[in-house]
């Protein structure tokens, strides 16, 4: 049976659950500095591309942010950017007129109009991307298509090469829309849960995180509430993920019912996080301040902190 915690100053339980998760989203945050930098860098990339194929610097035109930072669930340090760069038809036209892995052709055409900008830029073709790596963060730029019937037509080096249809913007309105629904909770989760992803190294994917954390709280009594519940939700999460091992989903915002596979990699550390989270709800029940947070680190690291003022 499901039931709502009792208010915090009506009984002398769960003290530092709330200041706790709101000071590790805190620390999970971009910095004013990341996010300028982050969309400096893009806008140089779209402008190097716009001068080679639309003959305008312009750079926040024919491009798209899409990934973490175009959904609002980046977290910090930073690792990469991904970016739809609007090419026009007319280069789609004759790509596919020629022969071979015209999609390979297509990226090393595009990595080479960005090498002329930024010649001491590592940078390679990498089956759907060509991926940019400054210093301080990475762009992975998407060559993309305006398709018919809409979304984006991108390339897909793999197997011989093959065009593939997207339709990133109605996955981010989906996004958008539950979180929304959910109080914030969806992204704020997602944040969490991305940082076990990389302090943990578990092999699952950001966005199918994302996917297993919707369909959690589509079925939570509490999935409105505040961080006063999130030792309950990153524990129920966790669970709700091991009973999806193996499983599938369709692709949201997509008009192509096109299948996800989630696999099954990630299952031993999933099940070890929970085990951590139960153990951790325990302590936070009994107000064990130092032995919670502990009990958090091995999900998080230090981003959770184990003292709360």
């Amino acid at each position: 049976m499901k039931f709502l915690k009792p208010k915090a100053n009506m009984i002398n339980h769960w003290r530092y659950v709330r200041p706790r998760f709101r000071s590790a989203l805190s620390n999970l945050a971009l910095t004013d500095a990341q996010i300028a930098d982050g969309f400096g860098k893009s806008r140089g990339v779209a402008a190097s591309l716009n001068r080679h194929y639309w003959d305008s610097s312009d750079g926040d035109a024919n491009k798209l942010i899409v990934g973490s930072w175009g959904k609002g669930t980046a977290i910090r340090p930073p690792t990469d950017i991904d970016q739809f760069c609007i090419l026009p038809n007319e280069v789609f036209h004759d790509f596919n007129l020629r022969q071979g892995n015209v999609q390979s052709q297509l990226l090393q055409a595009v990595r080479n109009v960005l090498l002329g900008s930024y010649p001491q830029t590592n940078m390679r073709g990498d089956g759907q991307v060509v991926v940019v790596s400054f210093n301080s963060v990475t762009i992975e730029v998407v060559p993309a298509f305006h398709a018919q019937g809409g979304g984006y037509l991108t390339c897909d080096t793999n197997n011989g090469g093959s065009w593939k249809q997207v339709f990133p913007i109605g996955e981010m309105e989906i996004l958008s829309a539950n979180d929304n629904n959910y109080g914030g909770n969806l992204r704020k989760l997602t944040k969490l849960l991305k940082r076990w992803k990389r302090e943990c190294e578990v092999p699952i994917k950001s966005f199918h995180i994302e996917q297993l954390v919707r369909e959690c709280l589509d079925q939570s009594t509490y999935s409105r509430q505040d961080e006063y519940y999130f030792d309950w939700l990153i524990r129920d999460v966790l669970a709700y993920m091991i009973g999806r091992v193996g499983q599938s989903f369709w692709m949201p915002g997509s008009n192509t019912l096109e299948m996800i596979q989630l696999g099954d990699a990630w299952q031993s550390k999933t099940e070890t996080a929970h085990r951590r989270a139960v153990k951790a709800c325990g302590y936070e029940y009994d107000n064990m301040e130092v032995s919670a947070g502990l009990e958090w680190q091995k999900l998080f690291g230090s981003v959770i902190p184990t003292s709360v003022d």
